[in-house]
């Protein structure tokens, strides 16, 4: 797209996340293992990172932000709440430690319901991005020794905890920004929605 065009009003191109965030005490037990994580192996950016669960990420004009929103919302409304349950620690080799998900089914059927939205979530050059896979990640991008050795440590320790997912958070960013910040929240109110498709909101 052509740069002129993203300097106009609502023109503007910005990444958006659609998380899940746990509740106060289990977002602060969270944070504090990030905490003791980037002292231990000098990660700073460890701690800096909030305690989320991704579902979906992609790219959007701002003018169509309210669009997405109202969109976003008939989804949420139709959904029940839910229960997530995290349980130990995983790894990508070589570079990232995370808090597992057991509780798979739900989040995977948010996600089908966020695909029926995904002519809204797409520009010509950016397709959307739905986990198949999900986790709160506790450290990424590690050097290979951070990596081994804080692996050594976290493949042995323990973890638990669960929330009852009531809402999902849209945050956003621009370019050039290194951190994404909530601006909706949807609630998940178990209600019968007539579903129309994504393109007519």
């Amino acid at each position: 797209m052509n740069n002129n065009i993203l300097s106009l009003p609502g023109y503007r191109l910005y990444e958006y996340k659609i998380v899940l965030q746990p509740h106060d005490e289990l977002w602060n037990k969270i944070i504090q293992v990030k905490k003791d994580f980037a002292q231990k192996f000098e990660e700073p950016a460890a701690e800096w990172g909030k305690p989320q669960m991704t579902l979906a990420t992609f790219s959007q004009l701002q003018m169509m932000e309210e669009r997405v929103c109202n969109r976003l919302r008939i989804i949420a409304m139709a959904m029940p709440a839910f229960k997530v349950e995290l349980q130990g620690f995983g790894s990508y080799p070589t570079h990232s430690i995370f808090i597992q998900v057991e509780s798979k089914v739900p989040l995977q059927m948010v996600v089908r319901h966020l695909k029926t939205a995904q002519p809204l979530l797409k520009t010509n050059e950016n397709k959307p991005h739905f986990m198949d896979n999900f986790f709160i990640n506790i450290a990424r991008q590690l050097l290979p020794w951070q990596y081994e050795k804080s692996w050594k440590e976290f493949s042995q320790k323990h973890f638990s905890g669960r929330f009852i997912a009531k809402n999902m958070l849209l945050l956003r960013r621009s370019e050039g920004v290194k951190s994404f910040q909530p601006i909706a929240r949807f609630d998940f109110l178990n209600m019968p929605v007539i579903t129309r498709q994504g393109a007519l909101f």
